[in-house]
């Protein structure tokens, strides 16, 4: 979204001209359905604005994403992580089943959030990303990039300081050896590098 912003008339007109040959949205993510993958999901809100900025929204929204999606859909998330204002979900879905509830469960945050900030009409989501896993190596450097992801953003200097995240059922189950180990060996590199741009 903000790479488009910076570029020539000229250039967003073949982007444009390229999604179209593609049948892909004109300004929005494709996303791909029809059958069961694992995904990373991805959410930001609109502009990156740190609308859930508070540790009580933090915690009600990680609550509605993983337990919805636990409850409402039957769906049991691999690993996910929730921060001021994104977040991310890996969990094995037909998308046809997860965008409709992921729009409900953004509205309804919208609304809720534009009244308690008494800011009516604010947009607050920038519709979400998904990313088909491909490989093991795919899945447990996403895995890694999740779990890393508030160290990534600065909001704290050791992931397990960040608690709306699943590293600490990780770190419950598997230990810190297995996730050092998974570390070394999966490695994050420059992983969503240009995501935000």
């Amino acid at each position: 979204m903000y790479t488009y912003r910076n570029m020539t008339l000229e250039e967003r007109t073949q982007i444009l001209a390229r999604r179209k040959e593609r049948g892909f949205p004109w300004h929005a993510p494709p996303h791909y359905s029809g059958e069961i993958n694992i995904y990373l999901i991805s959410a930001a809100c609109f502009e990156h604005y740190h609308i859930m900025a508070t540790p009580n929204r933090l915690t009600e929204f990680s609550e509605a994403l993983i337990g919805g999606m636990e409850s409402d859909l039957k769906l049991h998330s691999v690993a996910w992580v929730v921060q001021p204002n994104h977040y991310h979900v890996l969990v094995k879905t037909d998308l046809d089943t997860l965008r409709p509830w992921l729009g409900r469960l953004h509205n309804g945050k919208s609304t809720q959030w534009n009244r308690e900030d008494k800011m009516p009409g604010r947009k607050v989501w920038h519709r979400f990303t998904d990313r088909r896993i491909r490989s093991e190596r795919h899945f447990y450097a996403t895995l890694n990039y999740i779990h890393a992801n508030p160290v990534k953003h600065g909001y704290v200097e050791e992931s397990s300081d960040w608690p709306w995240s699943s590293l600490h059922d990780y770190l419950t189950v598997y230990g810190r050896d297995t996730l050092v180990q998974w570390w070394n060996r999966y490695p994050i590199k420059d992983y969503g590098t240009g995501w935000d741009d």
